[in-house]
């Protein structure tokens, strides 16, 4: 009995080696047979610093070398691929013997991106991708090939250092590819004027004249100051960065400077949005009727010389005009002679006319009048000639026409009758002197 029984163990061990046996024959005669350049689909199973490790349901792994993961350079392999993850891959090498498999995903990418970069070209579609590298002149980007994009098509302002953008994501467009060259260029710039642009429009379109605002200081200019009011910029012209004369737009606000400003103007058909800081402050004049009075004596400081007088400032943004009847108690036959431009002087207030925000000032009136040499008499019209004897009118209609205009165009100076009084003896005193001789 015990014979029969090991007869058929020995026979069913016969039978269990011999299905082995096929089963292993028949595995190795459905091993796929892999050739080089054959496109394969396999799972990372091992990621290390210079190379990945994937199971590509061959007879042994594959490895993919760190320079095949990317089409742009890699520090490790791990910023290209993680453990589990599904990739799609060319084969570079195979050597059974060794037992080597070489896989490429670079290559695979490649094709891949080519085909679709022409319609994303043409349909100017946004896509994103991270920085990879910061080198000479730009970014560069991976979108299955190496993408490049030129420093000054990262933002709308300049950027001096894109140390900081490594890694960093952007939202690009394609400008232009060449396949043969192994070409192409990207713009974020693109998306954020095309942004801008749009939100500046929606901008203007809630604004109004008279509104105030608060801004920054973007940038100075010879001409004045572009404001940022909320995502679209405004000019401030230099005449309306202060009340006072502004030789440039430096001396009043600098660029970050956080300021308050009027609208002026809007122009929504060119954007152009016009401000005024100066709007928003007390005017000069507000406290003028507070600090003067006529009658009052004050210093100030000579602005302007014109050939009919000086214009005086007696408080910041606050001009007077001396006439030059008013300079001395002499006869002068220019302001030039007595005064230059930056000289303080003692001036005395005859005339202030707020409604037309104007000063009648007299420099004359702050000093003693000279005593007449002894003997002298007082000038006479007895024995003028006709000509001089004319109606006082008629003579000064002739003398004031020549500066009527700039005083009339000036709002801070007032032309008072004393202010433009002249004696007969002024006037004449010169030829008097010669018809005495």
């Amino acid at each position: 009995m015990s014979d029969e029984v090991k007869v058929e163990d020995q026979s069913q061990e016969a039978q269990e080696t011999a299905v082995s046996q096929a089963e292993a024959e028949h595995a190795l005669n459905n091993v796929a047979v892999l050739k080089k350049g054959a496109t394969v689909k396999g799972k990372i199973v091992k990621v290390d610093a210079d190379q990945a490790f994937v199971d590509i349901g061959y007879k042994y792994d594959g490895v993919i070398p760190v320079r095949e993961l990317s089409s742009v350079s890699l520090n490790d392999a791990a910023q290209a691929v993680e453990l589990g993850q599904e990739v799609e891959l060319k084969i570079v090498s195979i050597n059974d013997a060794k037992e080597t498999l070489v896989l490429s995903k670079r290559v695979v990418d490649n094709e891949k991106a080519w085909e679709t970069l022409q319609g994303q070209l043409e349909s100017k579609e946004i896509i994103e991708a991270a920085v990879a590298e910061v080198v000479k002149g730009g970014l560069v980007v991976d979108i299955g090939v190496r993408g490049f994009v030129p420093a000054s098509m990262v933002e709308r302002q300049f950027v001096e250092d894109f140390s900081s953008y490594k890694g960093r994501t952007l939202r690009l467009r394609v400008k232009e590819i060449d396949r043969e060259k192994n070409k192409v260029i990207l713009s974020q710039k693109d998306i954020l004027d095309e942004e801008f642009e749009t939100n500046k429009k929606k901008i203007i379109e809630g604004l109004q004249v008279g509104q105030v605002l608060d801004g920054t200081v973007q940038r100075l200019t010879q001409f004045g100051a572009f404001v940022d009011i909320g995502g679209i910029d405004g000019l401030v012209h230099i005449s309306e960065l202060a009340w006072q004369h502004v030789e440039q737009a430096s001396d009043v606000v600098k660029e970050g400077d956080k300021v308050k400003v009027q609208i002026l103007k809007l122009d929504p058909s060119n954007d152009k949005i016009s401000l005024s800081i100066k709007a928003t402050q007390d005017g000069p004049w507000s406290n003028v009727e507070r600090d003067f009075k006529a009658g009052d004596i004050v210093t100030g400081t000579v602005k302007r010389l014109a050939a009919f007088g000086a214009f005086v400032e007696v408080a910041p943004g606050v001009e007077g005009l001396v006439h030059i009847s008013q300079i001395a108690h002499r006869h002068i036959g220019t302001p030039h002679e007595v005064l230059k431009e930056g000289q303080e002087v003692q001036v005395k207030i005859l005339e202030i006319n707020l409604a037309e925000k104007r000063v009648s000032l007299s420099i004359k009136d702050t000093e003693d009048a000279p005593e007449a040499p002894a003997g002298a008499a007082a000038p006479s019209s007895v024995g003028k000639p006709e000509r001089e004897r004319q109606p006082r009118g008629d003579r000064d209609r002739g003398n004031s026409a020549s500066h009527q205009k700039e005083i009339a165009g000036n709002e801070n100076v007032s032309l008072s009758n004393q202010g433009l009084s002249m004696t007969l003896g002024e006037r004449f005193g010169d030829k008097l002197a010669k018809f005495k001789k």
